[in-house]
């Protein structure tokens, strides 16, 4: 595949910039050699390229790696010392008065700010404005083919059935008396994983009791926690499948160890199920409505049928995430707690609706995904309802 230039010429257009400049050392950057369709080996010097909002692109590579950008198009300049970098860098940004660069202000967007404070600061030295190319990154890195997309379902199906085979374990082992742990059954979820030919850069998260009140826990192979009777348990699992091209699915569900699910867990359930439903149907109507929505927006959603139900404090992440070829893609997240995502909800996206309630003795999360397309928003599996009794 080639960089498309013409479509981010006629968004740099629209956007009111003059170019966007992609700089990288020692791959700091993933999101230029996504967008550029770049690959390359060894990365020790520096190198740019700018791709201006008309005409012809610039290169500028040191001459150690003087090949590094030959597969892009546009005139090449080679510097050797860090003067004739900087002049030839004045040169080729001369005229231009504001360009969009791996930016945020304040940080606000961790991953978009990408390009290092002493690198911005010479842009602007220069004399050129820079703008942060968060809105670009959405349309030229997060956006999803169709081949992503039946991905991304293919992926869904295999994770639900595993799913139900994870709570099926659970099951079996208690009628059958072996232990069962935290990690135990992570692993056999690794294990189903390669069966379907799913692949995950972080294994599942597989808690119960306390531990499901830390967003992040992971069990380790020594210490982690054994699953019984009576246990509440929380699982959240995430993959995508083996070939090139494929985005992540993921889900969190939850589940008790008994027959019947106890008011304490159920109570809590239901007002993150609320919450989750709200942010969905919010993100639904808008689409619809053709009106702008934007990822703070949706967290705010949320975040106040949680707060008004008095749990507020105990809702300590984000509404949810980009998803792409890694879990936490660079679209818009829902996000208005841990930074205000200004970012638009566009079509061809998708991300993570995942509200969750985290008290010291349990904790609850429900988790979906929902895809964007054109006039409309899906969630793209089944929603959990209900706390699965296991027994």
């Amino acid at each position: 595949m080639k960089v498309d230039l013409a479509a981010i010429q006629k968004s740099l257009g629209e956007a009111g910039c003059d170019g966007w400049l992609f700089y990288d050392h020692h791959r700091r950057d993933p999101i230029a050699y996504e967008v550029l369709k770049l690959d390359v080996g060894m990365c020790t010097r520096r190198w740019y390229y700018l791709i201006p909002a008309a005409g012809d692109p610039v290169k500028l590579v040191h001459r150690i790696e003087a090949g590094h950008l030959d597969s892009l198009p546009g005139k090449k300049f080679e510097y050797a010392g860090w003067k004739e970098q900087r002049e030839l860098l004045g040169r080729i940004l001369a005229g231009h008065k504001k360009i969009a660069m791996q930016y945020s202000p304040q940080n606000d967007i961790p991953y978009i700010g990408l390009v290092d404070c002493g690198t911005v600061e010479l842009i602007r030295g220069l004399g050129t404005e820079v703008v942060s190319s968060a809105d670009l990154v959405q349309l030229f890195e997060a956006r999803w083919p169709p081949a992503a997309l039946a991905s991304h379902e293919e992926a869904g199906k295999v994770i639900h059935a595993v799913m139900n085979r994870a709570f099926r374990t659970i099951r079996e082992s208690i009628r059958n008396s072996p232990t069962l742990t935290e990690y135990d059954l992570q692993q056999q979820i690794l294990r189903w994983f390669a069966e379907e030919e799913l692949e995950t850069a972080e294994p599942p998260a597989v808690a119960v009791n306390a531990n499901t009140g830390n967003p992040h826990y992971c069990p380790a192979a020594k210490g982690s926690a054994p699953i019984r009777q009576g246990d509440f348990v929380l699982l959240d699992v995430w993959g995508k499948k083996k070939r090139p091209g494929s985005v992540y699915f993921d889900i969190t569900w939850t589940g008790y160890v008994g027959e019947s699910v106890p008011e304490k867990f159920t109570q809590i359930f239901n007002i993150v199920r609320q919450a989750r439903d709200a942010a969905v149907e919010f993100i639904q109507r808008g689409v619809r409505e053709s009106r702008a929505i934007h990822g703070w927006e949706v967290d705010d959603v949320a975040r106040k049928v949680i707060t008004e139900q008095g749990y507020g404090k105990y809702f300590v992440h984000r509404t949810g995430h980009s998803i792409g070829r890694e879990v936490h893609g660079n679209g818009a997240n829902m996000d208005n707690l841990e930074t205000r995502d200004g970012r638009r909800i566009i079509p061809h996206t998708c991300f993570s609706i995942e509200p969750g309630i985290y008290l010291p003795e349990f904790g609850v999360r429900s988790e979906v995904n929902v895809y964007i397309e054109e006039g409309h928003a899906r969630v793209t599996g089944p929603a959990q309802e209900a706390i699965v009794a296991i027994l």
